[in-house]
């Protein structure tokens, strides 16, 4: 219990924690007072509660916190579907309890597990078992006896099935992390920062920082090897100067940031600059670069913290470790002469090796002032204000961006890279111009007019982009990751994006290539696997005539409404004007009128209102099919305009486009304006959805959406994400996060 307290003080100043509970004794244990133990899971419950109570760093932001569990421990199987339970429990509240679908609403501060990233540890004795198809023991806490025996595929496929269902859990691959260990005579590494890219000993702390590649970019295309040799440099000594001046939690970490020493150097726009280079991300060129820059950061890092070590000696714990730490040095310099000479630039690779050989042997003369030097960070806030179109390792996310504007609403924008990586291809300013133009009106530059198919591959983004159907194949991701992990102290927090379509199968097959590969650790997200949307729409077999928008009134000829008459109330905000829609229904359910209020707008534009109000009731009491309607308001723009609390429709470009996208979706069945659909009218949209899971492959036949508008792109874009808590703009998955594409908050844990 100790812990809640350490943990609340890190949370208070904006720190994350992980945290590794495999010594708790498992339920199925016997207590030597008599009974059993109450369990693994019962602890994580409440020490969840203290973070969801702790705002991070005096904030509305969550606490970020991991949780890692050994694939050994008695309670494995409940805390690999601890979350998918408790999601249930949340899509229950909300489809059935008219509670919200915010992160930060009743349902989930309701259910547990919302505020820690969970996690696995697996060692390559199980993945051995799984490959061989063998059993795997759990094993009590307090005997090592054996508790249960599971086939080893089985809880392989539990932990695909539960990161399918809702993200978690990830997996850590223990034996490797502990491989690449610089103090494994301290003490083993059993846990990770809340992201994953810092791993060391128990008790300590690492300050980040991070580098934007492309400001190491000349105007001809050229990385430039020397400025970012003394980046490396500078930054190295900053941080390390940093570790004497930090102030620290508790006095155990304190002890140990000095005696080790951990630094966190890390970069940034990665994607962008593999874009603007004209390199598709998923390429073994791509990944000879990237493992080559990694390397240099590393390299010459380490060289420096040996510069230093020369003037004030090494880290007080190295002679402690002074074998392990030359080793995985050794093993560090090993993997820059296997980067593939043919597919990287001459400078930049002899740079790289150059650095590590320099690295060892000075290190061997004088050993390292740091114990880590570098991870590959989120860069999510530190990203945005340096000016990053990516973050961290990150491809693009999508070609298109939108701007918030101050008085309200968006626009959109392409991404800087796009015409950039246009001109360094040989297109002339016309060309690159209609391309944009094409890229803004589609959402997606794959049937832009003039470019060439030879070309699409290198615009590829993580997610499908507008009508497009290409987008980076999952195991791309876990390419990448494994190019530039041999060269990182720590480990790399990414998100690896997986369409809806995805399968289990998919997800285990992942999880096991990225062992193979000697990956650290793993997180994924499957698009639409959160139950972040209130279901509360029925199905009826009307729904299906009133979306053919065909009244059986007779033309000219009025059609009253019953005196006494159903409908409903829908309130709602509009960038802080509060709007109220009313309908009055004929018997068979269909529209025959709407009453709208704004009250506080002033007498003419209220009575205006009211008259459009009247008008639309008179048209559709005589006939005009609602769908008239809604085709000609939709997308009308005027102000207030901006983001909405309702459910389903998220931004807006007027009042009457608001209204009209609402009855769209409640009397037309229609979610193509739709931000976040509802569930009720997935089943009849089979077709489309069929639509959505075509092949990457450009020259594949496949339909593609009729309709292109702002919305689309939009619901494209956001997924099942929430809208910014702070501005009100889109934001994307990262890690277990939500991070704003617009001001750069960050949602905190879900």
């Amino acid at each position: 219990m100790d812990l809640w307290v350490r943990e609340a003080r890190l949370f208070k100043y904006g720190s994350g924690t992980g945290t590794n509970f495999s010594k708790i004794r498992g339920k199925q244990e016997k207590l030597s007072g008599g009974g059993t133990s109450s369990g693994l899971m019962s602890f994580l419950e409440v020490l969840d509660k203290g973070a969801g109570a702790t705002k991070s760093g005096g904030t509305t932001r969550r606490a970020a916190k991991m949780v890692c569990l050994d694939i050994d421990h008695p309670e494995v199987v409940d805390f690999i579907n601890w979350k998918v339970k408790e999601e249930k429990k949340a899509g229950i509240l909300i489809q059935h309890g008219g509670f919200t679908s915010d992160f930060n609403g009743e349902a989930y501060h309701t259910v547990s597990g919302q505020n820690s990233n969970n996690s696995v540890r697996i060692s390559d004795e199980f993945m051995e078992a799984y490959l061989k198809g063998e059993k795997w023991n759990t094993r009590f806490r307090t005997t090592d006896e054996v508790c249960e025996t599971y086939e080893a595929r089985s809880l392989m496929r539990q932990i695909a099935e539960a990161a399918w269902n809702c993200a978690d859990p990830g997996v850590q691959f223990d034996t490797i992390i502990n491989d690449w260990h610089t103090s494994a005579n301290t003490d083993r590494i059993y846990a990770s920062n809340p992201c994953s890219e810092y791993m060391f000993l128990n008790d300590s702390a690492c300050n980040l920082a991070s580098l934007n590649l492309m400001k190491f970019v000349d105007e001809a295309g050229n990385f430039q090897v020397e400025d970012f040799r003394q980046a490396v440099r500078t930054f190295i000594i900053a941080q390390e100067i940093a570790v004497d001046f930090a102030s620290y939690p508790t006095k155990v970490i304190a002890q140990n940031s000095h005696d080790y020493r951990p630094l966190g150097l890390g970069y940034a726009n990665l994607g962008t600059l593999l874009m603007t280079s004209g390199i598709p991300y998923d390429s073994p060129k791509a990944l000879a670069i990237a493992g080559a820059i990694t390397a240099l950061m590393t390299g010459h890092a380490y060289q420096v913290s040996s510069e230093i070590a020369q003037v004030t000696g090494p880290f007080p714990g190295f002679e402690k470790n002074r074998d392990p730490m030359l080793r995985v040095m050794r093993k560090h310099r090993n993997a820059a002469y296997e980067i593939d000479s043919s597919l990287c630039p001459l400078e930049l690779l002899t740079a790289a090796r150059e650095a590590w050989d320099k690295a060892v042997t000075s290190g061997e003369q004088y050993g390292y002032r740091n114990a880590q030097s570098t991870v590959l960070a989120p860069t999510g806030t530190i990203g945005l204000l340096m000016d990053c179109d990516t973050t961290g390792v990150e491809p693009e996310f999508s070609l298109v961006k939108w701007k918030k504007l101050a008085g309200g609403g968006h626009f959109k924008i392409i991404n800087q890279s796009v015409p950039q990586a246009l001109r360094r291809l040989g297109y002339g300013d016309d060309q690159v111009k209609e391309i944009q133009n094409y890229i803004l009106e589609k959402g997606t530059i794959e049937g832009a007019p003039g470019l060439k198919d030879e070309h699409l591959p290198i615009f590829d983004c993580a997610n499908r982009c507008g009508d497009g159907v290409r987008f980076i194949d999952p195991m791309g991701h876990v390419r990448m990751m494994a190019a530039a992990q041999p060269f990182i102290s720590g480990a790399i927090s990414k998100t690896i994006n997986m369409p809806g379509d995805t399968t289990v199968e998919d997800v285990e097959k992942l999880y096991v290539e990225s062992w193979k590969l000697g990956l650290k650790a793993v997180a994924l997200y499957r698009d639409g696997s959160k139950h972040s949307q209130p279901l509360n729409v029925g199905t009826s077999e009307k729904q299906s005539e009133k979306a053919e928008g065909i009244s059986e009134n007779s033309r000219g000829v009025r059609e009253t409404l019953p005196a006494k008459r159903h409908g409903f109330t829908v309130e709602t905000s509009v960038t802080g004007h509060k709007i109220f829609l009313r309908t009055g229904e004929y018997g068979d359910g269909q529209l025959g009128e709407i009453f709208i209020d704004m009250y506080k707008e002033g007498a003419a534009y209220r009575s205006l209102l009211n008259c459009f109000a009247i008008a639309v009731s008179i048209g559709l009491q005589y006939g005009v099919p609602l769908e008239k309607f809604v085709n000609s308001f939709t997308f009308t723009r005027f102000e207030p305009q901006g983001t909405t609390d309702h459910p389903n429709i998220k931004i807006c470009t007027s009042i009457l486009d608001y209204i009209f996208r609402i009855l769209g979706m409640e009397y037309l069945g229609r979610t193509d304006f739709v931000h976040l659909k509802p569930e009720s009218l997935e089943a009849r949209d089979k077709q489309e959805i069929v639509v959505k899971q075509e092949p990457k492959s450009v020259g594949a036949a496949a339909a593609k959406p009729s309709k292109t508008n702002m919305s689309e792109h939009l619901a494209e874009l956001m997924g099942d994400a929430p809208l910014c808590d702070l501005c009100g703009h889109v934001t994307v998955r990262n890690g277990a996060c939500y991070k704003c594409i617009n001001c750069g908050n960050s949602m905190g844990c879900s």
